[in-house]
């Protein structure tokens, strides 16, 4: 019987404690290649079904969160890869913030299991970020401010014209001159 090769505890301890905010979200060359180094095995596992018991947990689901979300942003960088698992990140997200695991994860770590809302080109997912960022806002009120500003994105849109590049889209002119301004 194959096991995952990392646990749960391996990807939250990386994310949360070994890493720094700053990380998380700029591009960092050598940040990127450790996180392929130490996960992109754990990533292919979890795509094949690997990890799916561990949405039955709080920190399961948050690592899976991770995994399926923020990991490939970062091992598959610029590449349309970065975005392949998305729907399972959501579908993990739903399924967890259903149960109520939300509620067992600090502010911090519920964000991460909120991004992928946020990152939904879908209308009714980008008004749902907004409601959990919402309630968030008190201890994070950049992340509302930031899901706002997403959701006016896709609402204008219907899409992130910041992909378009990467998944072969073709931009529009509105597009191309809303790229300019960010």
């Amino acid at each position: 019987e194959r096991k995952m090769k990392d646990s749960k505890q391996d990807i939250l301890n990386f994310w949360f404690i070994e890493s720094s905010p700053e990380q998380w979200f700029s591009y960092d060359p050598t940040y990127d290649d450790e996180i392929a180094e130490r996960f992109t095995l754990t990533y292919t596992m979890a795509c094949d079904g690997l990890g799916d018991a561990w949405s039955q947990s709080a920190d399961g689901a948050l690592a899976l969160c991770l995994l399926f979300d923020q990991i490939p942003r970062h091992i598959f960088h610029g590449t349309p890869r970065m975005f392949a698992t998305d729907a399972e990140a959501l579908a993990v997200a739903k399924y967890a913030i259903k149960r109520g695991f939300g509620q067992e994860l600090s502010h911090e770590q519920r964000f991460f299991m909120y991004l992928p809302f946020e990152h939904s080109e879908k209308p009714a997912d980008q008004k749902r970020s907004l409601e959990l960022f919402e309630g968030i806002a008190d201890h994070n009120p950049r992340a509302a401010h930031v899901a706002g500003q997403r959701y006016e994105t896709l609402a204008r849109f219907g899409r992130f014209p910041e992909r378009n590049a990467i998944l072969g889209r073709q931009s529009t002119k509105e597009e191309l001159a809303y790229l300019k301004t960010i």
